[in-house]
C-alpha cells in the first residue's frame, strides 16, 4: 500500500534545551509533510555548544532493541537520515540497520556530525573519522560541512578554496561511494557571501548556492539545512531547487533570530519561519560551476 505521507526514520540525538538535533529535525520535516520516526543515539539535557555540566544519556545499547521492534511490526522508511553517532559501536549498529532496511528507490541521507572550523568535537577523535569514512559509502547523500569534508579526505581545513579544489573535493568524497556530495559553510571570495557546494554523480554536475554571510553563530543549522534538503527531496524537488530551498530556509532563520538579544547559542528562532517552508522557492541562487 502507498504510503499517505513519505516516512524518514531520523537518526539523531535528542537534546531537552537548544533547537539542534531531533528538537529541530521533526518540526521541519513534519511541517513538510514528512512522518518522522525518531531513533534517539543519545539524550542530553541541553546540547554540547556552550553549556557545561550538561547531562548526557547514551542510548547505544537499546538501539538495536528499538530497531528489532521496528523489523517485527514490518515498519518500512522512504529514507534513512542519520547525523550524530557517537561511536564507532553506534557506527555499526546504524551500518547494519541501513543494510537491513534497505528497499528498491530508498533515500539514505548521512549527516558526517564530526567537527567544525577546522577542528573535530570534544568527543571526536581520529579512529572515529576513519569509522566516518567507511560509513559514508552506504549513502546516497552525504552533506559535510568544509571542515568534515577536510577530516574525510585527510586534508588540511582550507580558509579559502577556490572552483577547482572544491571540485576536486567533491569528486574525491563521491568517489567513496555517495551518489551526491553537499558541502555547507564554504567560504566565499566576496566577505558577504558563504558557499553551499554540490556535485551529482549521475549527470556529473557541479552546483553552488551563493548564500548572505551573516555575522552570527547558531548551532542547529546544518542539522536544519540538511533536514530541508530532505524533505524537499522526498517532496519530488530536484536537487538545485532543493539545495535552494534549504539555503533560503536558513538564511531566512539566521535573519529572523539575529536582531533579538537572546543567547545565540539556543539555537535559531525556528517557530518563527517554519511556515516559509511551504512557501515558492524564490528566484534560484544556484547555478552550475
Amino acid at each position: 500500500m502507498k504510503r499517505i505521507s513519505p516516512r524518514v526514520a531520523a537518526v539523531h540525538d535528542l537534546s531537552g534545551f537548544g533547537r539542534v538535533s531531533l528538537s529541530i529535525v521533526i518540526p521541519i520535516l513534519t511541517t513538510m509533510g514528512v512522518q518522522v520516526c525518531p531513533l534517539p543515539t543519545a539524550v542530553l539535557s541541553t546540547h554540547t555548544g556552550g553549556f557545561e555540566n550538561y547531562k548526557f544519556i547514551d542510548l547505544t545499547e537499546h538501539l538495536e532493541e528499538f530497531i528489532g521492534h521496528w523489523a517485527a511490526v514490518g515498519v518500512e522508511f522512504d529514507c534513512i537520515y542519520t547525523g550524530y553517532l557517537g561511536s564507532p559501536l553506534q557506527i555499526d549498529i546504524i551500518s547494519r540497520f541501513i543494510k537491513d532496511f534497505h528497499l528498491e528507490g530508498q533515500l539514505v541521507v548521512i549527516d558526517p556530525v564530526m567537527g567544525d572550523n577546522g577542528r573535530l568535537y570534544a568527543s571526536f577523535d581520529r579512529a572515529m573519522v576513519r569509522e566516518m569514512k567507511n560509513y559514508i559509502h552506504l549513502a546516497d547523500i552525504i552533506t559535510p560541512n568544509l571542515t568534515e569534508a577536510a577530516f574525510l579526505l585527510d586534508e588540511p581545513w582550507p580558509t579559502a578554496i577556490g572552483d577547482a579544489r572544491l571540485k576536486e573535493w567533491l569528486l574525491a568524497l563521491a568517489a567513496m561511494g555517495p551518489r551526491t556530495v553537499v558541502i555547507t559553510g564554504v567560504p566565499s571570495p566576496s566577505p558577504d557571501m558563504t558557499l553551499v557546494v554540490a556535485y551529482n554523480s549521475e549527470d556529473k554536475r557541479f552546483w553552488k548556492v551563493n548564500c548572505s554571510y551573516i555575522p552570527a553563530h547558531f548551532p542547529g543549522t546544518g542539522d536544519g539545512f540538511t533536514s530541508v534538503l530532505v524533505g524537499s527531496l522526498l517532496r519530488g524537488d530536484s536537487l538545485p531547487n532543493a539545495l535552494d530551498r534549504a539555503a533560503q530556509f536558513i538564511l531566512a532563520a539566521v535573519r529572523a533570530s539575529y536582531g533579538y538579544p537572546y543567547p545565540q547559542r539556543e539555537g535559531v528562532l525556528l517557530e518563527r519561519v517554519l511556515s516559509n517552508l511551504n512557501l515558492p522557492v524564490l528566484v534560484s541562487a544556484s547555478g552550475t560551476f
